[in-house]
């Protein structure tokens, strides 16, 4: 049981609360009087999740952004967060992830109210993970993955692609574009476009791992085809490496986005009703099963790898 998949897959077994949905999405949902709750979680690895000389402020503020981004995903209105900290005796490194921490949770009025500090062994890496706890309204229903439906026009909250080329600036060890390594290091969740879009999306997610990848995802769990027809870029990634269909390719397999992918229904978009503000077209559903990609009005064939995998 080596991979992330067939781990999710012995841990449905034990994950049979409804608030847990099947462990098919990234959130959990409680049903309380009043309002849904909406928890999530996520951890990064230092090393595989950022580098080991990002500045710590960075670190922080990411930790909160991708827990965001999830409750983003859902439309929901962050309540409070806890965090599980990993301590490993550097004060500077410690006091400087806190700043940015703060900065991400004053920014998206997110509290934190609790977590749990654990000494780190000689020689391990950081470890560090953040619970977000959000809330959509009674009645309202929370949107996952598995909504999306024959017809759909696909859409992106934002340019892909800065994340992974910010990365790779960084491990070639230039600086050609500030823009693009703070699209890596202080991704912004898109919590206010989540909650204006809830209401008229078929089904939405965060772009986590690569927008062919998690569009593959998507497309598995609601049953459908997808058709990916556009993948935008930023100005800073087209002037630092063009829009050539390679230039696209990487955009889209590169991960680290966290802009929102949304299934909108066909009677919602332009010309005839604007589509909410912040949503860029990038392909559509329709009967069947399985994701393609035509750039430019050609047939491209999919990479071999769509995007970040766990083991």
């Amino acid at each position: 049981m080596s991979g992330e998949a067939e781990f999710l897959s012995a841990l449905r077994g034990l994950a049979t609360h409804a608030a847990a949905r099947g462990l098919a999405d990234d959130v959990a949902v409680l049903q309380t009087t009043g309002e849904q709750l909406v928890l999530t979680t996520d951890t990064m690895v230092e090393g595989v999740h950022y580098r080991q000389d990002d500045p710590p402020e960075t670190v922080g503020w990411k930790l909160a952004a991708v827990n965001l981004s999830d409750l983003a995903a859902k439309g929901a209105m962050p309540r409070a967060c806890l965090l599980n900290y990993m301590l490993s005796g550097n004060r500077e490194w410690d006091e400087r992830f806190l700043k940015g921490l703060d900065q991400a949770l004053e920014r998206f009025s997110m509290p934190l109210v609790g977590g749990d500090t654990v000494a780190a062994a000689d020689g391990v890496g950081r470890t560090l993970s953040l619970t977000a706890i959000g809330a959509v309204p009674a009645g309202r229903s929370v949107l996952d993955r598995s909504g999306a439906k024959a017809g759909d026009i696909l859409c992106v909250g934002g340019p892909v692609g800065d994340a992974g080329a910010g990365l790779a600036l960084l491990a070639a060890g230039e600086r050609a574009s500030e823009v693009l390594i703070s699209a890596y290091q202080r991704p912004m969740p898109q919590v206010a476009l989540g909650q204006r879009v809830a209401s008229v999306a078929h089904a939405m997610m965060d772009v986590s791992d690569g927008l062919l990848l998690d569009t593959a995802r998507m497309a598995e769990a609601s049953g459908v085809a997808v058709e990916i027809d556009n993948v935008p870029l930023s100005d800073a990634l087209w002037a630092l490496r063009g829009g050539s269909v390679e230039t696209r390719l990487f955009a889209a397999g590169a991960g680290d986005d966290y802009v929102l992918l949304v299934a909108i229904p066909p009677e919602v978009p332009m010309p005839k009703v604007p589509l909410p503000e912040g949503l860029i077209p990038v392909g559509r559903c329709s009967a069947g099963s399985g994701l393609t990609l035509r750039l430019d009005g050609v047939p491209v064939p999919l990479p071999t790898r769509l995007g970040w995998m766990h083991g």
